[in-house]
């Protein structure tokens, strides 16, 4: 057996052992819910930023990038109702410290008629509709770009003219161009993002940065460690929108998320997701230099 191919042989077998403890790791930490079967009238119609295809049999496994539509579904359990995803013009926030809409920073969003609730991603200083109740998921997002050692690229503005990739399920699609005059690159989900950065196809990869600083934790990503901290005031925080005629969803969701607190949900919820996204690169990239 040649030396490559046993490293191969190894650093798969580690990689599949981490994923497996993760995964284990994730349902020990995972709210539990109310067994009951779901009736087939029963449906939470939620509208979110990013509604995920479904899934195609051949195709490659990816991990989206955002975490509306597990939460989401963890609410229609939590209802015992079947979870029917619809999108929503969200309000989208930049690369840098001023959030951006159609309308303009702090405006107001409609929950569309086909959805009885929306989940979103409230830029600071944003409102929800009027009569409608807030409920804070706890899960905020921030803009951070992670690159080369040896880039020359150190401030958010040097982006200008440099390639950034970013995926289309993430909040900062549409940005970076606009704020920054970077040339973005826009993957179906983070491990075609990260994998283009692995290969020199883009000069920094943008994503959450709860979701980046856990995969640098990684030893395989220890050279692409220089990073662009997220700007001061990029902060948008997820949360369930709920017209406040509808009591018992406001309730079940406000339940759920003190489940989340106790457990750790999120922070578990995250760990996982980083290691079957750092497993998704792995296999496109390191798999078939071991042929």
């Amino acid at each position: 057996m040649t030396p490559l191919f046993s490293s191969c042989l190894a650093s798969s077998a580690r990689r599949a052992a981490a994923c497996g403890l993760a995964a284990a790791l994730a349902c020990a930490a995972a709210p539990a819910q109310e067994a009951a079967p779901a009736s087939p009238q029963a449906t939470l119609r939620t509208a979110v930023h990013y509604v995920v295809p479904p899934f195609v049999g051949g195709a490659k496994v990816r991990t989206p990038e955002a975490v509306d539509t597990q939460l989401a579904q963890a609410l229609a359990d939590q209802l015992h109702a079947r979870l029917q995803t619809t999108p929503i013009n969200i309000l989208k926030l930049g690369g840098g410290a001023q959030p951006a809409t159609a309308e303009g920073a702090g405006s107001s969003f409609t929950i569309p008629a086909q959805a009885d609730l929306a989940l979103v991603s409230m830029p600071d200083g944003a409102t929800p509709p009027a009569s409608t109740v807030a409920i804070d998921t706890k899960y905020v997002s921030r803009p951070m770009a992670i690159m080369r050692g040896d880039t020359a690229i150190k401030s958010w503005e040097q982006l200008k003219g440099h390639t950034v990739c970013v995926s289309e399920g993430g909040l900062y699609a549409g940005t970076l161009a606009a704020q920054y005059g970077a040339v973005e690159k826009i993957y179906k989900a983070p491990a075609d993002s990260l994998l283009a950065l692995r290969t020199g196809g883009c000069d920094a990869a943008v994503h959450d940065d709860v979701m980046l600083k856990e995969l640098l934790k990684l030893p395989e990503w220890k050279k692409f460690s220089a990073t662009l901290a997220p700007p001061a005031n990029a902060k948008s925080s997820l949360a369930f929108i709920v017209p406040a005629s509808q009591a018992e969803t406001i309730a079940a969701a406000k339940d759920l998320v003190k489940q989340w607190r106790r457990q750790d949900y999120l922070n578990a919820l995250n760990k996982k997701r980083v290691q079957d996204i750092a497993f998704e690169v792995y296999l496109d990239q390191v798999i078939p230099d071991c042929h």
